[in-house]
């Protein structure tokens, strides 16, 4: 079975943490184990956001791609591009502070294999606000034209971390679909990094994306999950008409605590347990597991 993932902090801990992957929550050896076909891997801006050397933290975590490289795991440019049976990776950005020198930027990532990005992290920048901050602050002019230059190159505008009202504008404003890669249920748990109902039906309505996050203070209001509470958020989703658009955004190494038996990549079975016990049948899975976000792809070339 196709298994993606759609959001990852490991970069971050290889390239700028140092750590190895004795240290790490994802490892070439836990993606075999796991089955899973694609990980993402996000660039992440940094815990000082627009105030600290994004642009070195970026280049050292795009530097440390290489330790998957090196062991056998093979980087894509699409998700189509990886088979069932094999595993690769993908890049991605969390925050977009190295668009804000210019739109060229845009072009340069995209070329260096960036195809998706979250505007935001939990600071503000010069494109947005994130749901951090407030639910009230859309997209700057710049933000837009970012957005508009991802779309216009095939790069996923992601919404995880970005605002309500961002969001939105990402809607009237846009031209393509945008995606959550790891994001939540607000009406399951009420955490403004969460998505609302409206939210998820207008993912739903326009083909986009929605990656579940495995952090448990996402998942329940006493911070305590198991695959079972992931599967329930995913079939929340899918009850409100969005078996196609829904996928895994696990937030591994970027998350201190997980799902009792979902704590690394290696245990994924365990969720696609958990959705059988749902009554989702093998067509489904396939759905979610993966497939979904080569449909999602395609739909935004």
């Amino acid at each position: 079975m196709y298994i993606a993932d759609t959001h990852s902090d490991t970069l971050f801990s290889l390239g700028v943490s140092r750590a190895t992957f004795a240290e790490t929550d994802i490892t070439p050896a836990r993606l075999r184990e796991g089955g899973v076909t694609l990980q993402t891997l996000a660039l992440w801006s940094g815990p000082k956001g627009p105030g600290g050397d994004f642009e070195a933290i970026a280049e050292a975590e795009y530097a440390a791609a290489a330790h998957f490289s090196q062991a056998g795991i093979r980087q894509v440019d699409d998700p189509s591009e990886a088979k069932d049976g094999e595993n690769c990776f993908m890049l991605s950005l969390e925050g977009c502070e190295v668009f804000q020198k210019g739109l060229y930027a845009v072009g340069e990532w995209r070329e260096r294999g960036i195809r998706m990005g979250a505007l935001v992290w939990n600071n503000v920048n010069t494109l947005g606000t994130p749901a951090k901050i407030n639910a009230t602050d859309g997209l700057t002019d710049y933000g837009i034209q970012v957005a508009r230059e991802m779309q216009r190159l095939g790069i996923a505008v992601d919404v995880s971390h970005l605002n309500e009202a961002g969001f939105w504008d990402l809607f009237s404003k846009g031209h393509k679909p945008p995606m959550a890669s790891h994001s939540c249920c607000r009406t399951l748990c009420d955490h403004f990094r969460n998505l609302t109902d409206d939210q998820i039906r207008a993912m739903i309505q326009y083909g986009g994306f929605i990656g579940v996050n495995f952090y448990p203070a996402f998942l329940s209001s006493d911070k305590k999950a198991d695959a079972v509470t992931i599967a329930q958020h995913i079939d929340h989703i899918c009850q409100l008409g969005g078996v196609d658009v829904v996928g895994f955004g696990s937030d591994f190494d970027g998350i201190e605590i997980k799902p009792e038996d979902v704590v690394h990549p290696g245990q994924m079975n365990n969720l696609l347990d958990a959705l059988r016990t749902y009554g989702y049948n093998e067509d489904a899975l396939r759905k979610v597991a993966g497939q979904n976000l080569v449909d999602y792809y395609a739909r935004i070339r």
